[in-house]
């Protein structure tokens, strides 16, 4: 048995352990028989109410976090490099393909549907036991309450210990650099949709739990009690302030705004730090550290995500294409790795200091290893300005950037034959496939998939984006090697524009500062490594400094004053030292990082290599004359163009006669769900569906 194996193989069992854990809280057996034992050794007068909670909930998801770390680490060095990780075996295959297709929900994979029924089995399990438990020794508070109005009030209390469940794993899928995510195989673009689907469930569940107490207290006369916030238990006041901010998210959160008003979905989704404020000071330090885990690495990845984005870019170099996409040039460490299909963060500040919006990176690390490219579509106001700014012959432009994330393997090598199926800019994730292909191709007993690249535009201008597939420089004399072919859609032109319509290719150069840097992890090539370091050393000291302040503070306030300490500051001092001890451990070893940075940023030097100026629209215009690149002739010979039509996914997929088909799908919605319910219909058992998508 390998150490890789050991490792998880001990992460199973802790995440079965902490399962295990949640389906016995609302149990008679845990209330009475459990606490009381557990209570007694572990709330100790350094943790008081907190030790149990902290050990049982918070204790093993921040040890396989922490160990998460190492192993995937190891696993890194442990890979050769350039190597790429093939799964030989789909007998497990079907549980990847899509299960149900809904507007709604999205595209559901077989696992996926298998674990939302898991999980909602354990909701309904917690509330039953919660309600069977509390029906048992029904507790009046207020004198002549009768005893259905009893009940009602405690359905309305139990409906938000199961939204504490949902909040339990709310904040894992955000937590972009993670190292909880890659465990499990997921990565931070694909698992948007979970904290989407746990977002809308505990909204619903946390409204019924107001909405149950605020008619409880309108029928027993209480309706003052909606403006009381208590000194011993939990604050009425908070967990309201915190509903509204919650219903503000959530209205604005919808499909419709998210697509239609970016702006007022981001600024108010912004609202979530004082959402968390004020939730966590409605429920109690108990039921905070039974959520710890998900906040604490929450704010980890975001305080890492902001002290790499103080550093500004360095951006080399940026191409207009004729549909009106930005192509950006980034300097980067030649040791930051990076696997297709990862994204990018961009923040420009001349045109919003707030505002971050992803990209898909295009380059390949194993083809360009000091350049990193991402693709701008000119669509909303964000990227018209920017395309303005670029185009209006600036010298240099300052950039910020988080990442890049994405997923630990190029799990599409596996296939026999991929295909991949774009609608307008959804082609950009494809680029940096078919680049990292271009790479495996030209190496010796290499075998890599035949790729067939279906992509449908509305105008010609748009194939211009085409040009990507081949970066500036570094690419591969020929592409024989490579089984490539290329159907391309024109939806709303019936031919190609004449010679005198073509627009050229714009290429913009822009001068270094000494201010800015290569792109490079936030925390150096060890990344993985020093960020497991921080999680033990800022939980460690999160503890020790907890234990001290309730041993020397608020022990001796509540045992020699006479007096109980307020419910609220408890809270208080949970959250200001889990934030200071995050602060100071992440800003320690990211400062003691930079100098290494700094080292690299200064041996990396800019090398302007001249673009290209003309695009494959005229390639295809002039496809009979003599081509001046080589790559860019044995591009247009893999590559037919159809003017006026919109493919035919269905024949297209059924045609494929390989036995392991991969087919990645990305772009408008209504496509990929029509693919992924062709994929799922049992008609061809060979094709295997993935979608790339930030709007599910």
């Amino acid at each position: 048995m390998g150490s890789m194996t050991v490792f998880r193989l001990i992460f199973l069992v802790m995440f079965l352990g902490w399962l295990m854990i949640w389906v016995m809280l609302p149990t008679k057996v845990y209330k009475n028989a459990w606490t009381p034992k557990l209570n007694g050794k572990l709330n100790s007068t350094y943790f008081e109410g907190q030790g149990t909670n902290l050990l049982l909930f918070s204790f093993p998801v921040m040890f396989i976090a922490a160990f998460g770390c190492l192993y995937l680490h190891l696993q890194k060095n442990l890979r050769k490099p350039n190597s790429r990780s093939v799964v030989t075996s789909n007998r497990l295959s079907f549980l990847r393909r899509p299960a149900l297709v809904m507007a709604p929900l999205g595209i559901v994979t077989a696992m996926e549907l298998a674990f939302v029924a898991m999980f909602i089995a354990l909701l309904i399990w917690s509330l039953a036991n919660y309600l069977y438990v509390s029906f048992g020794h029904l507790h009046m508070h207020k004198q002549g309450e009768k005893v259905w109005q009893a009940k009602f009030r405690s359905v309305s209390l139990r409906l938000g210990y199961i939204g504490n469940i949902c909040w339990a794993f709310l904040f894992f899928p955000v937590t972009r650099g993670s190292s909880i995510l890659p465990l499990v195989g997921l990565t931070f673009e694909s698992s948007i949709k979970y904290h989407i689907w746990l977002g809308h469930l505990s909204m619903i569940l946390f409204a019924a739990h107001t909405v149950g107490f605020i008619i409880y207290w309108a029928m027993t006369n209480q309706m003052a009690l909606m403006l009381e916030w208590s000194k011993t238990y939990v604050s009425n006041v908070a967990g309201e302030i915190a509903t509204v901010l919650a219903l503000a998210m959530w209205v604005t959160s919808s499909y419709r705004i998210r697509r239609k008003m970016f702006e007022v979905f981001f600024y108010t989704h912004q609202l979530y730090i004082l959402y968390v404020v004020f939730y966590v000071l409605h429920v109690g330090v108990a039921y905070f550290c039974m959520i710890l885990p998900g906040i604490f690495l929450f704010i980890v990845d975001r305080y890492l995500r902001f002290l790499q984005s103080q550093r500004r870019a360095r951006l080399d170099s940026a191409r207009l294409l004729p549909c009106g996409s930005i192509e950006l040039t980034f300097s980067k460490s030649p040791g930051l790795y990076y696997n297709p299909t990862s994204i990018l963060f961009v923040n420009v500040p001349s045109i919003s200091k707030l505002q971050w919006h992803p990209f898909t990176i295009t380059s390949s690390c194993n083809l360009e290893q000091d350049k990193l490219s991402v693709v701008v579509k000119r669509l909303g106001s964000w990227s018209q300005k920017l395309y303005r700014q670029i185009s209006s012959s600036v010298d240099r432009l300052e950039v910020s950037v988080e990442g890049p994330y994405g997923p630990t393997s190029s799990h599409f090598l596996r296939h026999e034959l991929l295909v991949l199926v774009s609608g307008g800019s959804g082609i950009t994730p494809f680029i940096s496939i078919i680049r990292e292909i271009i790479v495996e191709s030209t190496k010796q007993n290499c075998q890599v998939p035949r790729v067939l690249l279906v992509c449908a535009f509305k105008n010609s201008a748009d194939l211009a984006i085409l040009d990507l597939l081949l970066p500036v420089n570094g690419t591969p004399s020929n592409i024989p090697q490579m089984q490539l072919q290329i159907q391309a859609y024109i939806t709303r032109e019936g031919e190609l524009p004449t010679e005198d319509n073509l627009k050229l290719l714009q290429t913009i150069w822009f001068k270094s500062n000494q201010l800015d840097s290569p792109i490079n992890a936030s925390l150096g090539n060890n990344n993985w490594l020093w960020l497991g370091a921080i999680i033990v050393s800022s939980f460690v000291m999160f503890l020790l400094i907890l234990g001290i302040v309730t041993r020397y503070y608020i022990y001796p306030f509540d045992h020699s004053t006479g007096d109980t300490y307020h419910y609220s500051y408890y809270v208080l001092w949970d959250m200001f030292l889990l934030c200071a001890c995050i602060f100071i451990a992440s800003s320690a070893v990211f400062l003691f990082r930079k100098k290494e940075h700094a080292m690299e940023g200064k041996q990396i030097q800019n090398l302007e290599v001249p673009a290209p100026t003309t695009s494959p629209g005229s390639w295809f215009q002039n496809a009979n004359r003599e081509l001046e690149s080589q790559p860019h002739q044995s591009l247009v010979q893999v590559t037919k163009v159809h003017f006026g039509a919109r493919p035919d996914l269905k024949r297209i997929l059924f045609d494929c006669k390989a036995s392991d088909v991969g087919v990645l799908a990305c772009g408008p919605r209504k496509m990929r769900h029509e693919i992924a319910e062709i994929c799922s219909s049992g008609l061809a058992d060979n094709l295997h569906f993935e979608s790339i998508s930030f709007n599910w």
